[in-house]
């Protein structure tokens, strides 16, 4: 025999366990999975959200291509960020993360 049909088996024959059993791990598993995966990254999106609701003309930002620069306008859905002396580009808003280190504080950015 195979071991998959061997495996088969064994998860077929009757456990001696409650019926609710299976029905409580799956629902462990869920929150499990909601606590550990789901919450965070809806918390990091809204943290992202309030960031660039919040931005202000001379802040240190980092577009989604990895480009260091400060916010020099903003518009309705697009940023201009200079990147060097008298270099300008415009950047789409949903594309722009906080800088690393703020810049108008000496601890990094969570």
């Amino acid at each position: 025999m195979t071991l998959l049909t061997i495996l088969l088996q064994d998860a077929a024959a009757p456990q001696g366990g409650s019926p609710y059993s299976s029905i409580i791990m799956m629902v462990a598993l869920v929150a499990i999975f909601y606590f550990f995966m789901i919450r965070p990254q809806s918390k990091r999106q809204k943290e992202i959200r309030k960031f660039r609701e919040a931005l202000t003309e001379g802040q240190k930002v980092i577009t989604a291509g990895g480009i260091h620069g400060k916010v020099k306008a903003i518009k309705d859905a697009t940023v201009v960020v200079e990147i060097a002396d008298n270099v300008r580009i415009t950047v789409d808003k949903a594309s722009i993360y906080a800088s690393p280190v703020d810049a108008n504080a000496a601890t990094p950015v969570k």
